[in-house]
């Protein structure tokens, strides 16, 4: 089963809302190996495409995003937030 989020495409369903939140502790190169993934699959396919759950999901992206970047440091550590949408 494909789930499409974004235009559709003959032959695949377009679902409205899928919302997968996922948390890892990974080491920061882990971590920038994964950013690199998205980085990369945005700028070749306009598209990112994963699977969760046994469900192959596809998530086309649109020619202009909105990116937003958030940095917050305190004396207990600090957060690097990325949001497109």
């Amino acid at each position: 089963m494909v789930a499409t989020c974004g235009h559709k495409r003959d032959g695949h369903p377009m679902v409205e809302l899928i919302e997968i939140e996922e948390k890892q502790r990974l080491r920061h190169e882990e971590a920038a190996a994964t950013l690199r993934w998205l980085t990369g699959s945005l700028s070749r396919h306009n598209e990112l495409e994963f699977v969760r759950g046994g469900l192959l999901v596809r998530v086309e992206v649109p020619k202009q995003v909105e990116l937003e970047v958030e940095i917050e440091v305190g004396t207990e550590g600090g957060s690097l937030d990325v949001e497109v949408s």
